[in-house]
């Protein structure tokens, strides 16, 4: 039997090896989509003066939310439903548990992508403010934004944020084979609402979050850095009174509310203890 250094590695290496072939393949359609359709005209993304940065987080937050995902799971199925044995939580967590478990796949995908998005909604508010911003800063000091910026997140934002509301929906006894059909998207369109483009969809931008709709989120906050908080439904910004996308008018200017953040990965995990 393996030991559990050996299983953290070859985990790690799994999911390493899955990020690579999906980064090249990002890369190239937003490579040319950027080129063609870009909202703030200028350098390429491999030339930010920041990518070296950017390129260690796109690497370091899928491993780091595996990680976490997987040990808050199993803490929590051991503190809420006395679980300990490892074939216990294969079989708990495996497909799911309780009335939610019983619903269609695709149904269940669909309600953990409404309320994943709604809960994240009002995470999002919440480190817009007080303490927290501090750790949701460091995704806001990007001044060239780009499809390659969407993993720039500290660990203390990722655990608060997509880590918990993943594991508390899945706690709540949605099964696990919903990350098949929903992973795809999440990491596809997380990359697309920061791409380089000025694409806005028309009518449909209060149906799903757009590159143009985020990037005013990425402007100063007397622009419009404390609106459009949606990940994927922009309709909760309506609702709640914090969606803008002034017509005929694209955002310009970002990261300019932390212009003394550390440039490089090690300064920004370490910026919110030193403040």
């Amino acid at each position: 039997m393996s030991s559990l250094p050996m299983q953290v590695a070859l985990m790690l290496g799994e999911t390493i090896a899955k990020v690579v072939p999906v980064t090249f393949v990002l890369a190239m359609v937003f490579t040319v989509l950027e080129h063609f359709w870009a909202c703030n005209p200028g350098a390429p993304w491999w030339r930010k003066r920041e990518i070296v940065t950017d390129i260690c987080y796109w690497f370091f937050v899928p491993v780091f939310a595996r990680t976490m995902r997987i040990g808050l799971l199993i803490v929590g199925a051991s503190a809420f439903f006395n679980i300990h044995d490892a074939d216990g939580l294969i079989a708990f967590y495996d497909n799911g548990h309780g009335p939610l478990a019983q619903l269609p796949l695709w149904m269940q995908a669909a309600l953990f992508l409404v309320l994943s998005d709604f809960m994240l909604y009002w995470l999002h508010r919440l480190f817009h403010g007080g303490e927290f911003w501090k750790y949701h800063a460091i995704h806001h000091s990007s001044e060239e934004i780009s499809w390659i910026s969407a993993a720039r997140f500290h660990p203390v934002n990722l655990v608060l944020g997509t880590i918990g509301v993943d594991v508390v929906l899945l706690m709540a006894g949605i099964s696990p084979n919903v990350m098949i059909w929903l992973s795809p998207f999440t990491t596809f369109h997380s990359a697309f609402v920061h791409a380089n483009l000025n694409w806005t969809f028309g009518p449909f931008k209060y149906v799903l979050a757009t590159p143009v709709f985020h990037r005013w989120h990425h402007t100063p906050l007397e622009e419009g850095g404390d609106t459009n908080f949606a990940g994927t439904f922009p309709v909760w910004d309506v609702l709640f009174g914090t969606f803008r996308m002034p017509e005929g008018k694209l955002p310009q200017d970002y990261g300019k509310d932390e212009a003394t953040m550390p440039k490089e990965i090690g300064g920004q995990l370490a910026y919110p203890f030193r403040r």
